[in-house]
């Protein structure tokens, strides 16, 4: 899926927190990570058992998402059947816990039985071979479960799929009691920053604020002509989701950074600098909750200094309604968003090889 039909999707849907986590690019990032990570070790053998012939760990990072639509191509056998035996499976992708809590604990408001983390845990046993009812609900297979461990690696280390912003009628930042208190006249539901709009014009100028630490994009290849009898081109449009801005924006931001433009050249350059990834502690099983606190912490940054201004009543294609917020970021966001974009990235890599290294020693 390219960043352009990602951010088709997600500017539509604005109800949607699922779609397209680290949009393309990042996922493959993550997974071009742990594909030099694992060479020539013992996971590296298993993995290759459960691929295809050409396949790698960054060429399925995206299955997970190109799954709800034909944005990535028509859809295959294999993904008609998972899609037909997984209805929910868009909710695998995030959790909603409020961005002010640090902790993550199953049954708390946010969270649901098939958010990111439980779908994780439950991945991750079937890679280990404790293939149960308890433990496999949604009955996937190893090779479904290898390519939801490598996208969903990523989910949870992007931080509006683990930490989410809800808001009072004043359009203030509150953590919701109960989850019932959601949706009601009180407290509004962001939708993992989806319904939470950026102008574009005023990203496009910090932006260029930031050009001392984030290098320019290329320059764009000169507009086609076109003929007086054609239809004009669409308008650009002047908001963009916050959620679209750390899907997509700060991958870019973060490639830039570091002089890259592809996924594998981001992760060479990322690996020969020899990061320091701080180990997850305790058995695999017990990881995803603990990024997923990982993923908290780090939300608590991407809303530093940032304000919510005024609400807007939308109408859905289906006819529902829903509250929009104009949403205002310090000039410099740029900045510590690509840090942290870079950061986490890396660690949803590492992260990711060190998984499979830990389920097959």
């Amino acid at each position: 899926m390219n960043k352009t039909a990602c951010a088709v999707l997600l500017a539509g849907a604005f109800a949607s927190l699922d779609a397209c986590a680290w949009g393309n690019d990042g996922h493959r990032a993550v997974g071009a990570i742990a594909d030099q990570l694992l060479k020539g070790s013992h996971a590296e053998r298993h993995v290759k058992a459960l691929l295809l012939p050409g396949e790698s760990l960054e060429s399925i990072a995206n299955w997970a998402d190109c799954v709800k639509g034909t944005y990535c191509g028509p859809q295959t056998p294999e993904m008609t059947g998972y899609v037909n035996a997984n209805p929910k499976h868009g909710e695998y992708h995030y959790t909603d816990v409020p961005f002010q809590l640090d902790h993550y604990a199953a049954g708390a408001v946010g969270t649901a039985d098939d958010d990111v983390v439980q779908t994780l845990q439950q991945a991750i046993a079937v890679l280990q071979g404790r293939d149960t009812p308890l433990t496999n609900p949604h009955l996937f297979t190893q090779r479904q479960a290898l390519m939801l461990v490598t996208h969903m690696t990523g989910d949870i280390h992007q931080p509006l799929h683990v930490g989410a912003a809800f808001v009072d009628r004043g359009g203030q930042f509150v953590v919701p009691r109960t989850q019932e208190e959601i949706g009601g006249d009180a407290v509004f539901d962001s939708r993992g920053g989806n319904n939470f709009l950026l102008d574009d014009d005023k990203v496009a100028r910090d932006e260029h604020l930031a050009e001392r630490i984030i290098p320019a994009a290329a320059p764009k290849a000169a507009p086609v002509e076109t003929r007086p009898d054609m239809a004009p081109a669409a308008p650009k449009p002047a908001t963009r989701p916050f959620h679209v801005y750390w899907d997509s924006t700060v991958v870019d931001y973060a490639f830039r950074r570091i002089g890259t433009k592809t996924p594998e050249a981001f992760a060479r350059k990322i690996i020969a600098g020899h990061p320091v990834v701080p180990r997850t502690g305790g058995t695999p099983d017990t990881w995803p909750a603990r990024w997923a606190d990982d993923a908290l912490a780090v939300s608590k940054h991407v809303f530093d200094g940032v304000t919510v201004g005024a609400a807007t009543q939308q109408t859905s294609k289906k006819g529902e309604p829903y509250t929009t917020w104009a949403l205002d970021v310090p000039e410099d966001y740029p900045v510590p968003s690509s840090a942290i974009a870079k950061t986490q990235l890396t660690k949803g890599g590492y992260r990711l090889a060190a998984l499979l290294k830990a389920i097959w020693p």
